[in-house]
């Protein structure tokens, strides 16, 4: 199997960006009309031998079971840590290859994998199912914004 880094992803400050390498910019091209989009990244602070073999944790939420798989967290230790977020697109330069972000829980330099258009007909279900211990977060990207994160965590 052969990944591609595509792109960094840039945070300055108050300033997020998404800088795509030259050779990927010309796939840009019609991302513009979508407000929102994908972005498929590497945990790359996690990447490492003790990391990539946590399959279960201790209780990372406050109202979690004691122990959970990896697997229905969305922790950056895993087997591949491969991290996927949902983000707004503010602005995009097709020049220089950057595109502007409202918002991503990724670290300065981190690698892009890849970019997908956020379409709500693939992307969104309507009435998800969630374990109790969740079911009090925010039902959207818009509200999740205005969450009291912090206070859901044991970290």
């Amino acid at each position: 199997m052969e990944l591609k880094e595509i792109g960094k992803i840039k945070v300055e400050g108050e300033s997020i960006f998404l800088q795509i390498n030259k050779e990927y910019i010309k796939g840009l091209q019609g991302l513009e009309s979508f407000s929102h989009i994908d972005v498929l990244w590497w945990f790359d602070k996690c990447d490492n031998s003790n990391s990539r073999s946590v399959l279960e944790v201790n209780k990372p939420y406050k109202k979690a079971p004691k122990k959970l798989g990896i697997f229905s967290t969305r922790s950056p230790e895993r087997p591949n840590p491969i991290a996927l977020s949902v983000t707004q697109i503010t602005h995009i330069d097709y020049e220089k290859g950057i595109i502007c972000i409202t918002y991503i829980d990724a670290m300065n330099d981190s690698s892009i994998l890849d970019l997908k258009p956020y379409t709500p007909s693939v992307d969104r279900v309507e009435k998800p199912n969630v374990p109790e211990w969740c079911s009090h977060w925010p039902l959207c990207y818009e509200e999740s914004g205005d969450f009291d994160w912090e206070n859901e965590f044991l970290f």
